[in-house]
């Protein structure tokens, strides 16, 4: 993942892209620039004839972009292949010697069961043990995926304080790992009800974000961000808002193709992005002023906003929405 792995000025991702020599390198960073870009077809027609690269490297990197970008575009089965492609190469590699190819294997495969909210992988050596045999930038998507998983499990504070930590680890900007940690820090900050330091971290990823169109980040997270993106990116940016929206439906659609299925979960698939935030916000016992102020929008659309989804997911009470939201 040469790209994720790199320190480079935002607005120059496509001039250090477009500088690297031909090759294996090259291809997988230009199917990740594609990704990040929101570019799905793209990034899975560049990584899909790495698949069977001799490079495990480059093979590796592209399971991992094929099976995202597959999502996105409503191919569910490639999707399913590339993902056990990822962890099926972290299997066979695990056990072994530890290498960087090792761990490359255990932050891929990691990485694809994070954030498709699957139960972790089970290797020989978790990946924690093999942070030190990844490049820098690796390392700190890595602390990305061990915040997500965190997470996932309630521990807001403790997921929080890796992402404090992977920033001050950094010697400097690692521009992927970094829009996603302050991702990560959105996550947790609104679990913990933090919005105005949450609103500050979705910012600072838009700001390194913007400049070469990384959009893809933004929207994937959509659902996690508890109307983060309503509050703070709609007003001053409002196409680019829409696109992310875009970018969360088709992606979000395949995202729950694999997961529901995969862990008998039952995350709603009907709810528009705005009714999926506000219920997002109500499951936490925010109140309907509180989501209103926060959303930028009146109390009556609030109502309306439950009221909908209440309908759609046959439930008639705030209670109950939590079995249907990701956290």
């Amino acid at each position: 993942m040469p790209l994720m792995s790199t320190a480079y000025t935002p607005g120059t991702a496509k001039a250090f892209v477009a500088s690297l020599a031909r090759g294996t390198r090259a291809s997988v960073a230009q199917a990740e620039l594609a990704y990040f870009s929101g570019n799905a077809e793209r990034a899975r027609d560049l990584a899909a004839p790495l698949l069977k690269s001799d490079d495990p490297e480059a093979r590796l990197s592209a399971c991992l972009i094929c099976a995202f970008s597959n999502l996105s575009l409503g191919r569910i089965n490639d999707a399913r292949f590339a993902l056990d492609g990822a962890l099926g190469n972290m299997n066979s590699e695990m056990g072994g010697t530890p290498s960087e190819v090792t761990a490359m294997a255990a932050f891929i495969g990691n990485a694809a069961s994070a954030l498709l909210h699957l139960p972790a992988p089970t290797p020989v050596q978790h990946v924690s043990d093999l942070l030190s045999l990844l490049p820098p930038g690796l390392r700190l998507f890595a602390c990305y995926v061990k915040a997500h998983r965190l997470y996932l499990e309630g521990a807001y504070e403790q997921s929080y304080g890796i992402v404090l930590g992977a920033f001050v680890m950094a010697d400097t900007l690692y521009p992927i790992p970094a829009i996603y940690l302050h991702l990560a820090a959105v996550m947790n900050l609104m679990a913990l009800r933090r919005t105005d330091e949450a609103r500050q971290h979705v910012l600072a990823a838009w700001d390194i974000a913007r400049p070469d169109g990384l959009i893809q980040p933004l929207g994937e997270h959509h659902g996690l961000l508890g109307g983060m993106l309503e509050a703070a990116i709609k007003p001053a940016w409002q196409d680019d808002f829409k696109r992310m929206i875009d970018i969360t439906y088709r992606f979000s659609a395949g995202w729950r193709r694999v997961h529901n299925p995969q862990t008998a979960d039952d995350v709603a698939d009907n709810l528009t992005t705005t009714e999926f935030a506000v219920c997002m916000l109500a499951s936490r016992d925010w109140s309907n002023a509180e989501i209103a102020e926060h959303m930028g929008f009146s109390v009556n659309r609030v109502k309306e906003c439950l009221s909908n989804a209440f309908r759609k997911l046959g439930v008639t009470s705030r209670k109950d929405l939590s079995q249907f939201m990701l956290a």
